[in-house]
């Protein structure tokens, strides 16, 4: 459980990826303001993330988001009690800028500076929500696919995690292979609504493992294989059949993940926590067990400041406040 007590309003900081984003957080559960610049449309043209444009997007864009940010909230950088910033993992060029604004904000306005972890930033976003530790949480995202247990806002226990493609990367390096739009994880999962997830049997790497990794990469073979020899005509289908066993996998580690370490509470974080057959896969899954889940709220799964904020709360109550030298960190490890 949360121990801090002390009051604090900070305003959080996000840019690891193709989101500009900006919130004002109080006592690391209260949303003032959450403000966010996507660059979808942007990076839609290219069929993904391009590092030089998303860093220069975040460069024209960052001071009028914070700015919003503050506006919104209704207060100013002198009234704020610190400023957090996401120092890693993710984009080193787009975190550059995020930190580069955050240390410059901090040092004119005299104010602590926080480096958040983006994925502790992810399991946070559980507690704008009221959920509280211990629980074990999911953490599935474009780079990220693992299985924490989190004992307390500090205190996280990696206990396994994909050995190669992340399922969100599937999702998306799947929905090149079929011609779908950028986002492509959001593509497959509304084409998979309209299809049937028992049309195709796609593997389902090391499920039957006792073993709490996931691998993925397997996933994009096969699909490639498939539409190659059949062409990709019935997409519906062939969403619905990779979100399934996508899922499948996911449910049933989590499952093991909760029955070898003994969690009765079960967490979604990141940006697949928004795949609506995830959300009813592990709903079924909690349902079934009498285990209590909480999912995320929509606006906090994908990249936003609000979950920042939420994260650095616990370390400014412990007084970790970041150097002068605070650097991106792309490899940031949990």
């Amino acid at each position: 459980m949360c121990r801090c007590k002390v009051p604090a309003v900070i305003l959080a900081i996000e840019s690891s990826c193709d989101e500009t984003a900006a919130a004002v957080v109080a006592n690391g559960d209260t949303v003032q303001s959450s403000v966010i610049h996507t660059q979808i449309d942007t990076h839609r043209l290219y069929g993904g993330v391009v590092p030089e444009i998303a860093s220069r997007q975040h460069v024209q864009h960052i001071s009028a988001v914070v700015a919003k940010a503050l506006s919104d909230a209704g207060i100013s950088v002198a009234q704020l009690d610190a400023i957090a910033v996401t120092q890693g993992p993710g984009l080193v060029g787009a975190l550059l800028v995020g930190v580069s604004y955050a240390k410059g904000l901090a040092w004119a306005a005299g104010k602590p500076l926080i480096g958040v972890n983006h994925m502790m930033g992810h399991i946070a976003a559980n507690r704008l929500s009221g959920f509280e530790p211990p629980f074990l949480c999911l953490v599935v995202s474009g780079g990220h696919t693992e299985l924490v247990a989190v004992e307390g806002w500090s205190q996280y226990t990696y206990l396994g995690g994909t050995v190669d493609d992340a399922a969100g990367e599937a999702f998306d390096k799947i929905a090149r292979v079929l011609g779908l739009p950028y986002p492509g994880g959001k593509s497959v999962d509304e084409l998979a609504r309209w299809g049937n997830p028992a049309a195709y049997a796609f593997p389902r790497a090391l499920m039957g493992q006792d073993n709490l990794d996931f691998s993925f990469s397997g996933m994009k073979t096969a699909v490639i294989s498939h539409v190659q020899k059949h062409g990709n005509e019935d997409l519906a289908d062939l969403c619905a059949s990779v979100q399934a066993a996508i899922v499948d996998v996911l449910c049933q580690k989590t499952r093991l993940a909760a029955e070898k370490h003994g969690f009765t509470r079960i967490a979604l974080a990141g940006g697949v926590a928004a795949n609506s057959g995830l959300r009813a896969g592990m709903q079924q899954l909690c349902a079934q067990r009498s285990w209590q889940l909480q999912l995320p709220e929509m606006a906090y799964c994908t990249d936003n400041a609000a979950m920042i904020g939420a994260a650095a709360y616990e370390q400014y109550c412990a007084g970790e406040f970041a150097h002068a030298t605070l650097n991106a960190n792309p490899a940031l490890e949990l």
